[in-house]
């Protein structure tokens, strides 16, 4: 396991109020530093690891984005999403499907949400070869992938913001490898 800095995470997860029950969406697998990491507070951890199912079934002619993406994710009406962990997704995902992703999304959101993403600086940045994990509140933990990912293809920076119609870039960090580590909030 490899250990990241991360200049966002305290933005990410700074609480207003450490009596309120945190509600957290992790778009990836099911890390034992993120579970173990938010065990020790007041929190709703709800894990829908949709990197296990890129490509997903979307090879059809005209694919429902949105009725693949609100099966697969286990939201109850009634949640509130404090903390969205998108992780690396969005270099994996069709313009299309990020934009469906959000609509899911949308119900659950509310102005406090804060979500936290990885996209590149430019097109030809290597794909990241790892799973995150929390390790603290300013160190990620990176733990080797079984295998490559189908499908990516990562938008610009430019072009991920562009689509991104339901949260803005609060903050971006370049890091040495060509990834921006990104904090967003809702828009």
């Amino acid at each position: 396991m490899l250990r990241q800095t991360s200049q966002l995470l305290p933005a990410l997860l700074s609480r207003r109020d450490e009596a309120d029950c945190l509600e957290v969406l992790d778009l990836g697998p099911a890390r034992p530093e993120t579970v173990a990491y938010f065990a020790g507070s007041r929190c709703r951890l709800h894990i829908a690891d949709l990197f296990a199912e890129l490509p997903l079934a979307w090879e059809q002619e005209a694919p429902d984005y949105a009725a693949e993406l609100a099966a697969l994710l286990p939201l109850a009406p009634a949640s509130r999403l404090d903390v969205v962990l998108f992780w690396d997704l969005f270099n994996y995902l069709p313009v299309e499907a990020i934009q469906a992703l959000q609509a899911v999304l949308r119900p659950h959101l509310h102005p406090g949400t804060r979500a936290h993403a990885f996209g590149v600086h430019k097109r030809s940045a290597p794909e990241n070869t790892h799973h995150f994990g929390i390790l603290a509140g300013d160190t990620l933990a990176l733990s080797p992938r079984p295998a490559a990912i189908a499908g990516y293809a990562p938008l610009s920076q430019a072009r991920l913001q562009a689509c991104l119609s339901d949260f803005r870039f609060e903050r971006s960090v370049l890091l040495g490898d060509g990834r921006l580590e990104l904090l967003l909030l809702p828009a």
